[in-house]
């Protein structure tokens, strides 16, 4: 089936379903398939649950008039996605990094939401799948868009932003993660910096954080249109103070060389976010946004999801900041960690996944430098950093191991931070 008549389908009906469990009404079912499932097998369920339409690649499965055949289901998920931005004339801010991708998402949602209807990617869906349903998720009530895109192989962040054809656009910072699939950290730089070229080549607007050198040798590789700076140092558009980290962020920002400041209160933990909050002021200045409006934005974020999340118990304050982990991340943690007043610092970490050649000796230099830090207790949990056991830690093989020796924990501040396949999900109920 040709795009257009497929769009011409899609715009009847919008909403667009890719599990069985999770059908709407009148919505469009597009049967994809993965290492361990086939779509196509799923289709008749589909429309017994309520999809309109289903749009499948085996023929066999093309059984009426509600079957729309396509050489490639994803492709024709990815074609549609791509047919649809085009028709959307509204700002498009993308977003990737190696860190903070999705908390700068969600700070510059709650920044934008205040003033114009925005849609963001919702939870992660920010890989080849999840930017095109992100992408149809957009109707014509939406003023602004925010595109999160991830990658764990050069070359994905060019097919994503050819996909969402972001207008505007940031990276976080760039490091060590996925190290597996990019196989070095030029690698990292290398597909990040994807980004940055389309930016570059479609004449958009870049926001650059530019007290970080990784990325301004990045920036200066190519020419843009517009460059908005932000960051620490007075020669920035906007220039951010980290005024308080303990355990919740306050930050003074300024316009350039104005003397007027405004200072901000959060709900995130960790210096580290201070740079995601500045890159959410940028965004909010360069679309017309007062001070006020757009503090009011950034106050109201609470984090979630176990990302810079404090948790209380009853007999504990925990850093939950257990979604992912890598070694630039791990690190940063550790750093907020030391600086935090608390009595009785307990800090846990699990193993960092996706590592490759590099795996044994980065968490060899995150257990050398937690040891460093003096914390009152210094838990690790997984194989790769029970590789490098000794006496002066607790090490546990797996996070069951590592259970019943943290539920005896009380009236501690703890660090909670692994990579997601740890699952310290399971820790966090026993603190």
């Amino acid at each position: 089936m040709q795009i257009e008549k497929l769009y011409d389908i899609y715009k009847q009906y919008p909403s667009i379903s890719t599990d069985t469990r999770n059908i709407e009404d009148n919505s469009i079912f597009f049967a994809l398939k993965g290492a361990n499932f086939n779509g196509n097998a799923f289709a008749s369920q589909a429309l017994e649950n309520g999809a309109t339409y289903v749009v499948v690649d085996e023929a066999e499965f093309a059984n009426g008039d509600q079957y729309i055949l396509v050489d490639d289901v994803l492709k024709a998920l990815q074609d549609l996605a791509l047919f649809h931005r085009h028709q959307l004339n509204i700002p498009v801010v993308g977003i990737t990094g190696t860190n903070g991708k999705t908390t700068s998402k969600e700070l510059v949602y709650a920044v934008l939401s205040q003033q114009f209807r925005t849609y963001a990617t919702q939870g992660n869906l920010n890989n080849h799948i999840g930017v095109p349903l992100t992408l149809l998720s957009i109707d014509d009530s939406y003023k602004m868009a925010i595109v999160e895109m991830g990658a764990n192989h050069i070359g994905e962040i060019e097919f994503l932003s050819n996909i969402a054809r972001p207008t505007h656009g940031f990276i976080t910072n760039v490091g060590k993660a996925h190290l597996e699939g990019f196989g070095s950290f030029e690698g990292v730089k290398k597909t990040k910096g994807e980004l940055y070229d389309f930016i570059s080549q479609s004449g958009g607007t870049l926001f650059l954080q530019a007290d970080n050198a990784h990325l301004v040798e990045m920036a200066g590789q190519r020419t843009f249109t517009k460059i908005v700076k932000y960051g620490f140092s007075d020669t920035n558009a906007i220039v951010g103070k980290l005024l308080m980290a303990n355990p919740y962020l306050s930050i003074a920002w300024k316009e350039g060389d104005k003397s007027e400041s405004y200072e901000v209160y959060t709900h995130l933990t960790g210096s580290y976010n201070t740079e995601n909050i500045l890159a959410a002021i940028a965004v909010g200045l360069e679309f017309g946004m007062n001070p006020a409006t757009i503090n009011d934005g950034i106050a109201s974020y609470v984090p979630k999801n176990n990302r810079s999340q404090i948790t209380k118990t009853s007999r504990n304050v925990i850093v939950a900041d257990f979604y992912n982990a890598n070694a630039s991340s791990m690190a940063a943690a550790l750093d907020n960690m030391q600086v935090l007043t608390a009595d009785h610092k307990v800090v846990i970490l699990g193993d960092m996944f996706e590592l490759g050649d590099e795996s044994f000796e980065e968490h060899k230099a995150l257990v050398n430098k937690a040891k460093s830090l003096g914390f009152e207790r210094l838990i690790f949990v997984g194989k790769e950093f029970f590789k490098h056991k000794d006496d002066s830690a607790e090490f546990y093989e797996t996070t069951d191991e590592a259970k019943a020796a943290v539920s005896t924990l009380n009236d501690s501040f703890i660090l909670l931070k692994a990579s997601r396949g740890m699952a310290f999900e399971r820790l966090l109920e026993v603190l």
